[in-house]
């Protein structure tokens, strides 16, 4: 009980300021939200439990970081977190609640949107419904540092609008022949697309560093001879029987077993990203801005 109104609390907190309460409407981020994209090229790799991890690790270091679940038909960080959402994006998309009311609380006051059917709807907005979801997201955008959003995996249309609209591309694979292969086959789509997609691998599942490295040298030494694509590996994360009983306790993993081999990967994985510099990009359009601009593009 103690626990769900701590959460009313903090959610209430969260809503006053994307609110302007008491007329201080200024984001407190270093800048508008950098947006990440995570995929995977197939299903079963663990994308959406490294995804919510991630996003917790960011949150831990003191990012602001707002989770999309962009997984159509397959939403599913809701369950990870073992939270039951009132609302998702349908609900804004529909008109019938703001992006503010939307935004839910889950595992140490992360914030997140439940994607859900609204998912499929937001792909057949006409350009004014798409400018007034735009302007929403611009809403919350100042005041986060990191907007990810956790895509279906595979290469549906849906996905790859995602992936080359955003400022980064996470790609999920583990040291399985058919995932390697499948993360390879979606690199090589998106980059036919728009060459400029920057990507960065997570390996996870690997036995160790070793196993990790070879299987991203599998994939950046293809990628730069035929695409001549540079690709780098951001980390891995450890074969950790933890990370499958979190699942069924609907808790995330770095939050059930904090002390795990996969709770120190994400930790680590967290840092190393924070670490590396953002490219500044030449367009004065930044932020959701720039991203629903490609996604006007990729649309057309």
């Amino acid at each position: 009980m103690n626990d769900q109104a701590q959460t009313l609390r903090d959610l209430v907190t969260l809503r006053e300021r994307f609110s302007g309460v008491n007329g201080n409407n200024k984001g407190t981020s270093s800048g508008p939200a950098r947006i990440l994209t995570v995929c995977s090229g197939k299903g079963g790799v663990g994308k959406s439990n490294f995804t919510l991890n991630f996003a917790l690790a960011l949150k831990s270091f003191g990012r602001k970081v707002l989770l999309f679940d962009a997984d159509i038909g397959m939403a599913n960080i809701d369950v990870l977190m073992g939270v039951r959402p009132r609302y998702s994006l349908y609900h804004l998309l529909k008109g019938e609640k703001g992006i503010k009311e939307i935004i839910e609380l889950g595992t140490q006051g992360l914030p997140f949107i439940a994607g859900g059917s609204g998912m499929a709807d937001l792909f057949k907005l006409s350009d004014n419904d798409l400018n007034y979801f735009t302007s929403e997201l611009e809403k919350v955008s100042e005041e986060m540092d990191y907007i990810i959003f956790d895509t279906g995996a595979g290469l549906s249309k849906e996905t790859l609008k995602f992936i080359t609209a955003a400022d980064e591309t996470l790609v999920v694979t583990t040291p399985e022949p058919t995932a390697i292969t499948d993360a390879y086959a979606l690199i090589k789509v998106v980059h036919g697309i728009n060459s400029d997609v920057p990507f960065k691998l997570i390996v996870n599942r690997a036995t160790d560093l070793r196993e990790a490295r070879e299987v991203a040298d599998k994939i950046t030494l293809v990628a730069h001879r035929f695409l001549d694509k540079e690709i780098s590996m951001l980390g891995f994360m450890s074969d950790d029987p933890h990370v499958m009983q979190a699942v069924k306790k609907q808790i995330p993993f770095s939050t059930a077993y904090p002390g795990c081999a996969a709770a120190r990967d994400i930790q680590r994985l967290a840092m190393m990203y924070m670490d590396i510099p953002q490219s500044k990009s030449n367009d004065t359009v930044s932020g959701i801005k720039r991203f629903m601009n490609n996604w006007f593009k990729r649309t057309k």
